[in-house]
């Protein structure tokens, strides 16, 4: 039997979105589920049926702690987690299925807020949620409610995204302040206040995603919503698996002061917290000013923070004093059940 990281058990770090669940998914997952689409590690599936538009599928579990946080809760989340996934891979979300976990001892009136928050951002969407499920567990096993999301969405045809077409020359772009979500869970989950309020950034990304096809086209080249993980994991994935390097500049990256001094006082690096409203795409150079001005009518503090490079998978960070320090996928979680 495989062992992961000297152990034989499932850990919390398993879940981290880093270099343990990419191991757990590679050595597990991947030997025994050998269908394409899941070797391609995407967040969601393409499909097609004979005379109809291209789909594409996601599913997802949300598990986050406390149910509620400031700036939103886990319904609106679930939606906004699934429809981001199908987003990023050029869809225009549609359909969604819900599945709910419930502990015995739940507050009817918070369940109740919970899928008032789900209908509600469901329909800011668009989508429709069309089966649901509920089972109940146990008090003690359940966290209050889990929820397991099935998205469905109608491809673009103007998508054509993956780590196969990113290429030396082109730019890295982020659409606006990372480590948002993160901090905004963990502050509220800890107690902690802050002299300026954290506010989770979970929103839609499909606005912007959809603008971006539809105006650059082929010219995106691939886009991730940088969620488990962060910002700085994704990078990392996209460096490994383009087989490039990226370098990124830390004075371009935009981050909240108030996330950033939170996050240098819990000893925390929000490059590595979860976002649950941005995106990160890799777009022909040509086109990134364009980008970026197109996005700022649609999201907050868009840039252009850094650039592919011809190489064997490094994510290379220059800092503002001129250095350069590599990064690498998040290792080890201090900040669990966040999503």
């Amino acid at each position: 039997m495989p062992q992961l990281d000297g152990t034989d058990e499932i850990r919390l770090v398993h879940g981290d979105g880093g270099r343990a669940t990419a191991r757990l998914i590679k050595e597990v997952f991947l030997p025994h589920l050998r269908d394409e689409s899941l070797q391609l590690a995407d967040d969601a599936a393409a499909f097609e049926f004979a005379g109809a538009a291209q789909m594409a599928v996601t599913t997802d579990t949300f598990v986050v702690s406390p149910l509620e946080f400031p700036g939103g809760d886990i319904g609106d989340l679930a939606v906004c987690g699934t429809v981001n996934d199908l987003s990023v891979n050029g869809a225009r979300p549609r359909w969604l299925t819900a599945g709910f976990i419930l502990e015995e001892g739940l507050e009817i009136a918070r369940l109740s807020s919970v899928v008032n928050s789900l209908a509600d951002r469901a329909a800011e969407c668009g989508v429709s949620i069309v089966a649901a499920d509920t089972k109940v567990v146990q008090r003690g096993n359940g966290g209050g409610i889990y929820i397991n999301t099935t998205g469905v969405g109608q491809v673009l045809v103007e998508a054509d995204l993956g780590y196969h077409r990113v290429r030396p020359g082109d730019a890295v772009v982020v659409t606006g302040y990372v480590g948002d979500h993160g901090l905004a869970v963990l502050s509220h989950r800890e107690g902690l206040e802050f002299s300026t309020p954290v506010v989770s950034d979970t929103a839609p990304v499909w606005p912007a995603a959809g603008r971006l096809l539809k105006e650059f086209g082929g010219r995106v080249r691939f886009m991730r919503d940088p969620t488990r993980g962060g910002l700085a994991s994704i990078l990392a994935e996209i460096a490994d698996s383009a087989s490039v390097d990226l370098l990124v500049e830390e004075e371009k990256i935009p981050v909240r002061h108030e996330v950033q001094g939170a996050a240098d006082m819990l000893g925390l690096d929000p490059l590595y917290m979860a976002c649950e409203g941005q995106m990160v795409l890799v777009i022909c150079s040509e086109a990134a000013g364009e980008a970026v001005e197109a996005l700022s009518e649609l999201t907050s503090a868009p840039a252009v923070i850094g650039q592919v490079q011809a190489g064997t998978g490094l994510l290379k960070m220059r800092t503002p004093l001129g250095g350069t320090k590599r990064l690498g996928l998040l290792s080890g979680d201090p900040l669990p059940r966040i999503c």
